[in-house]
């Protein structure tokens, strides 16, 4: 009888290292994604037609890519629920997506929802010059 209960201890004992391990892999895949880019002001708004792609980063948040090359990352709230599984759900009104809109997710091979966040910031990341020779 104590081998279980000394299994389950150990585990939540591990789960919040574990936690930290996973969003420290996302914010590394972050700063992979945004390598060689200036960080720029934030914004509330990013307009839909503008964006070309997007793509979670488990445990951080979302990069959208710009159709002008930008990169626009939001971490939402709750983002550490994020996974690369997730399909993004966005229901928005008017032609812009903003920090006060909600996310929802739905697991990929289920289909079934999985959660839901609210958006934060649009932080841009746009490539640096090129040197000239």
């Amino acid at each position: 009888m104590r081998l279980p209960i000394l299994m389950l201890a150990s585990a939540l004992i591990a789960t919040p290292a574990v936690a930290q391990d996973r969003v420290a892999a996302g914010e590394a895949a972050l700063a992979r994604i945004v390598d060689g880019r200036t960080v720029g002001k934030p914004v509330n708004c990013i307009n839909l037609r503008d964006i070309r792609s997007s793509e979670i980063v488990p445990d951080v948040g979302i990069v959208y890519r710009m159709n002008n090359g930008t990169l626009m990352v939001n971490r939402p709230e709750g983002g550490t629920i994020l996974d690369r599984d997730d399909i993004l759900v966005t229901r928005t009104i008017g032609t812009q997506l903003c920090r006060i809109d909600i996310v929802n997710l739905v697991d990929r091979n289920s289909r079934m929802p999985s959660g839901s966040l609210a958006l934060n910031d649009f932080v841009p990341y746009s490539r640096l010059p090129r040197k000239a020779n």
